[in-house]
């Protein structure tokens, strides 16, 4: 028999962190997976402080492990690390090695997102599970996935590892492509008719679904939506404008796509769709299995 699958929590005890809670509850409840919570004291602090941080955090996480188990019916463990938050939850989950983990809402603070990167996006370079930023309301499970790709062999795996997580069966899901129209981006592109321009985003468009069938072939997911569109902004832009169009409630995408370094930068496609999603986002790192 498999072993169940491990979800765990990041928790400060905010309300952010009540809602990554609720979620890896519900998940827990529908796949019959087992919850690991985890907080983080700050060791920059005088030793008494971080004593009593410690203990008051035991105190809390023994009662919502009770709750969970008594309640909930969801296995569930705790434990305090003592560190920095991002260090500590690296460590966390190179300790235990979770299929998931799951972290509250990003804290939107842009200027100093803008120099420093949030601890969310520090953490999901830095680990090698997927993880899951939980920014909608955990009311229900799953009904409708967007799942993203530039149909690149690194985009194929982080789809097939998010599909065995198996974290949204019931969902009804979507393939997005977000395809490029160059020449209408050139300094010339004002010498072609419209009926040109026309033409050229049909056969744009055409291509990119031709790709998108091709790659769709190859994956595990049954019958998926095929949705190609243009990218007239950004492409981060275009996947969460088909988000709020079909009411998705969840947003797959992968951090590394064909070109590898584009990870390093703020504002790559997965950090801006993580920083602007009103729905949940789970991002998966090339180091999953799939």
């Amino acid at each position: 028999m498999p072993a169940p699958l491990k979800l765990m929590v990041a928790t400060d005890f905010s309300e952010r962190s009540d809602r990554a809670l609720r979620r890896a509850t519900l998940i827990a409840r529908e796949v019959e997976a087992e919850l690991s919570l985890i907080h983080v004291v700050d060791e920059d602090q005088p030793r008494r402080i971080v004593e009593a941080e410690r203990n008051n955090a035991l105190a809390i996480l023994h009662e919502q492990v009770s709750t969970l188990r008594e309640m909930d019916g969801v296995s569930c463990t705790s434990r305090v690390v003592i560190g920095t938050v991002f260090g500590g939850i690296v460590q966390a989950t190179r300790e235990e090695s979770p299929a998931v983990l799951i972290i509250g809402p990003h804290r939107r603070q842009e200027l100093r997102d803008l120099f420093m990167g949030t601890t969310a996006e520090r953490t999901i370079r830095e680990v090698s599970c997927p993880v899951l930023m939980t920014n909608g309301p955990p009311v229900a499970p799953y009904r409708k996935c967007v799942l993203t790709t530039d149909c690149s062999d690194g985009s194929r795996r982080a789809l097939g590892a998010a599909d065995s997580l198996g974290i949204a069966p019931g969902a009804i899901s979507s393939l997005m492509y977000v395809f490029d129209a160059p020449v209408l981006r050139l300094a010339m592109s004002y010498t072609l008719s419209e009926h040109e321009k026309t033409d050229y985003l049909d056969d744009e468009r055409r291509e990119a679904m031709r790709h998108l069938v091709e790659f769709a072939a190859k994956l595990s997911i049954k019958q998926p939506t095929l949705i190609v569109r243009q990218d007239k902004s950004t492409p981060a832009s275009e996947i969460l404008a088909a988000a709020e169009e079909q009411s998705s409630d969840l947003i797959v995408v992968g951090t590394r796509g064909a070109s590898g370094f584009t990870r390093l930068l703020l504002g790559s496609v997965a950090e801006e769709v993580l920083r602007r999603a009103r729905c949940d986002v789970l991002a998966v790192p090339p180091g999953s299995l799939g």
